[in-house]
């Protein structure tokens, strides 16, 4: 790729983050429309996880598909149908005549998805060369979760209250449409020096394992133990065949090798722990704030104002902070502050109190906008930049599984404490497990942040470097030969 000016690189930048923030938005504005959901289409609690668990499993499963593929054909062609597909997915979802549709159509949404976010980072990574350049970059990038927070909950909260939960999905047609034209109009075409080969069985693998999965920890309150565990027994033994058939091919769909980098594999522990933590945060306050306060979606949306403006305001500052220092520190501070929130709830009710509800708001919009930074600049540092797409779709893949097993876990955990009852009576106690799950995660990133970002880590990281393109320059003299 030509090298582009600055203020070409910036406007590239823009594109990319609007992309992000077609994907980020939808899923905030769509946990504000969950309770309209519910009744309106008379959505189970398994039905609302549904609705959010679809798009992101189907955009965790194709993640990795989408970043290889944009490396070997071109990163602004699959970008672009990306966008299409998107932008098509949401209006077919603002007609869904019914749960089955729209979490159908939630499916096609991910879809075009799948070829944004992996993409987009892939076309920032080569676009913003310098490392500290980069790191800002994604730091920006960062801010547009922040954004999406912040401004999800409330314009989601208007359009259901003024409209209807359907004139959410209205929102991503302009969006896309414009991002469409400007990516036509100044993204340049990039693409891998090595093309990878496809890997189809790879793929299927991590299709069955993801979706084998979340199916058996959505339906476990629900159904019996004789038709929830074979879908465990799927997703263990599909696991085991994925890391024995990976770690043989050439070319693999999830090269086994970048996990010898200490910093890659805790980056990867970190995004799956922190977007678990975010979905389980979103799902519980959004059901608390309406269902059991009686809240309006607007209402609902400015109570989570809180948790939005300080990752929004983080995002940026731990971007600088992972430029100019490394990405330890802003680890330490997300990981410390996502485990006091979860501990605020877990130990003291905080729902039950506006003052206390607010400081745990606070906290974990702190954590969660200094988490996504290192996480993103941890990932693709260190790798060579022909592998940026791969490298990016595995820290991207890791968010989605983890925002789907957040939104899996939280809402069976949720279904089983308060079983017939209504919300109101047993919401605030059957939701204690929850909140210590929550508590694990944010302890989680606070203890491997800590533990991968030393000496001991880096110097894993440059091996694994080191290693991977010797490979390829082993591999390009044999290709010639």
């Amino acid at each position: 790729m030509p090298e582009l000016s600055p203020r070409r690189r910036l406007l590239v930048l823009a594109i990319c983050c609007m992309s992000l923030l077609l994907v980020s938005l939808d899923n905030t504005v769509l946990n504000v429309a969950l309770p309209s959901l519910q009744k309106e289409l008379h959505a189970s609690t398994s039905g609302l996880q549904w609705t959010i668990d679809a798009y992101t499993l189907v955009l965790a499963s194709l993640l990795m598909l989408a970043g290889s593929t944009a490396d070997r054909i071109g990163r602004r062609r699959v970008f672009t149908a990306g966008l299409v597909v998107f932008t098509l997915g949401s209006l077919l979802c603002s007609l869904a005549p019914n749960l089955d549709a729209l979490v159908a159509f939630r499916m096609v949404q991910a879809v075009g998805g799948s070829m944004l976010n992996p993409v987009a980072m892939s076309i920032i990574t080569n676009t913003f060369t310098d490392p500290r350049e980069r790191a800002r970059a994604i730091g920006a990038w960062g801010a547009v979760v922040g954004l999406s927070m912040a401004a999800g909950p409330l314009v989601g909260g208007l359009l259901v209250d003024s409209v209807g939960w359907r004139s959410i999905f209205w929102i991503n047609l302009p969006v896309g449409l414009a991002a469409l034209v400007l990516t036509l109009r100044f993204v340049p075409e990039s693409r891998a020096p090595k093309a990878r080969r496809a890997d189809p069985v790879g793929q299927l693998l991590v299709i069955t394992l993801f979706g084998s999965l979340t199916y058996a920890i959505i339906e476990a309150p629900h159904a019996p133990l004789s038709a929830t565990a074979p879908f465990g027994a799927l997703a263990l033994g599909s696991l085991i065949a994925l890391l024995r058939y990976e770690s043989r091919r050439r070319e693999p769909l999830i090269d086994l090798r970048f996990f010898r980098s200490a910093p890659f594999s805790g980056a990867t522990v970190i995004a799956v722990s922190a977007f678990a933590s975010l979905g389980g945060f979103l799902f519980l306050s959004t059901l608390y704030l309406q269902n059991v306060r009686g809240l309006s979606a607007l209402e609902a949306g400015l109570w989570m104002l809180p948790m939005a403006l300080p990752t929004f305001l983080c995002a940026p500052l731990s971007g600088r902070l992972v430029g100019n220092r490394g990405p330890r520190l802003p680890l330490l501070i997300a990981g410390g502050s996502m485990t006091a929130a979860g501990l605020l709830f877990a130990l003291f009710e905080a729902e039950t109190s506006d003052v206390t509800l607010a400081v745990g708001y606070v906290l974990f919009g702190v954590g969660f906008g200094f988490v996504n930074a290192p996480i993103t600049n941890t990932a693709v540092s260190g790798m060579p930049r022909a592998q940026a797409g791969v490298a990016a779709a595995v820290a991207s893949t890791s968010r989605q599984l983890g925002q789907a097993l957040g939104v899996a876990v939280i809402g069976a955990v949720l279904a089983a404490g308060v079983g017939s009852s209504s919300y109101a009576e047993r919401f605030v106690q059957a939701s204690r497990p929850d909140w210590w799950i929550l508590t694990a995660c944010g302890l989680a990133v606070l203890v491997v942040g800590a533990a991968t970002s030393g000496r001991w880590a880096r110097a894993t990281a440059r091996r694994t470097a080191e290693r991977l393109e010797e490979a390829e320059i082993r591999e390009a003299a044999g290709a010639d030969a």
